[in-house]
């Protein structure tokens, strides 16, 4: 089963932390915090079919190579990242920051320059398990919310490390997600 832990699993988390100039403990709680409100996000977006036909499109687009065997934080393109992260908020993501930053101990400005490194992981851990379903015969038109509900379920029930729950992250901010 896909979860949170798989995509941490893959990530090198001293090299981000280095990249991020905060120390191992600081990157890895920074990233149990965002890359539930990312995924949570995208599924807000996978709910209507111009969103998933879109984000089914942009995953499709991703290299699922970059998650085989480890992520390399130098293959990862933190312009696409930003891109992404534009597409998954909208409007709204300067307060989904605020609000990830404002909890558990986390701040904004970290969160800032977090998500635009784990969109791209994000998008070709997807692919990943999107290709892993169309070779098992399992394709469909739920398989992306299923894939991103599984991925959010396996991390503990729509909750990341330290019980931040990322309904009352998201809250009323996405409303329908963006299109």
């Amino acid at each position: 089963m896909a979860s949170i832990d798989e995509v941490l699993a893959a990530i090198p988390m001293d090299r981000l932390a280095d990249q991020l100039g905060v120390d191992r403990a600081t990157a890895e709680q920074a990233s149990r915090q965002a890359l539930p409100a990312l995924l949570g996000g995208m599924e807000a977006n996978a709910q209507d079919p111009a969103g998933a036909a879109s984000l089914g499109k942009a995953i499709g687009s991703h290299d699922a190579g970059l998650v085989e065997g480890g992520v390399d934080l130098d293959q990862v393109d933190a312009d696409d990242g930003d891109k992404i992260v534009g597409n998954v908020f909208g409007g709204q993501r300067d307060q989904v920051v605020n609000q990830l930053g404002s909890q558990g101990g986390g701040d904004s400005g970290l969160i800032a320059k977090l998500l635009p490194l784990l969109a791209p992981i994000v998008m070709s851990y997807l692919a990943k398990q999107m290709s892993s379903r169309s070779a098992q015969g399992g394709g469909g038109g739920g398989g992306l919310t299923d894939i991103l509900g599984s991925v959010l379920g396996g991390g503990g029930g729509g909750k990341g490390a330290g019980g931040l729950d990322i309904g009352s992250v998201l809250g009323g901010l996405l409303g329908g997600g963006k299109r």
